[in-house]
């Protein structure tokens, strides 16, 4: 498996979105970080299976939440994650972190 690292607005956009959802219904901000954690492992094992959505930036689709990992694989070939980002945001945000 590779490392992936969260860059700090990655990790807060992931928290926000955490504390967002606890507040809505208890437990259920802790079930989201099970959907992220599930899906940064897969994304650890094979990066690959998931499709590039802008120049060597992809994307990887939480399960049951409408929030996408968008990640980039490095030269070293650790993961970086630039953003957790919702599906109906305006993607340009996400694209001006590179």
């Amino acid at each position: 498996m590779r490392p992936v690292i969260l860059t700090p607005m990655a990790r807060q956009e992931l928290m926000n979105a955490r504390d967002w959802y606890e507040r809505e219904v208890p437990g259920l901000g802790r079930n989201f970080r099970v959907a992220v954690e599930s899906v940064v492992e897969r994304i650890a094992t094979n990066p690959g299976q998931f499709p590039v959505v802008y120049k060597n930036i992809r994307r990887a689709l939480l399960r049951r939440y409408p929030y996408a990992l968008l990640f980039i694989v490095e030269a070293d070939d650790s993961l970086t994650v630039i953003a957790c980002f919702h599906g109906s945001r305006d993607p340009v945000r996400w694209r001006t972190r590179m």
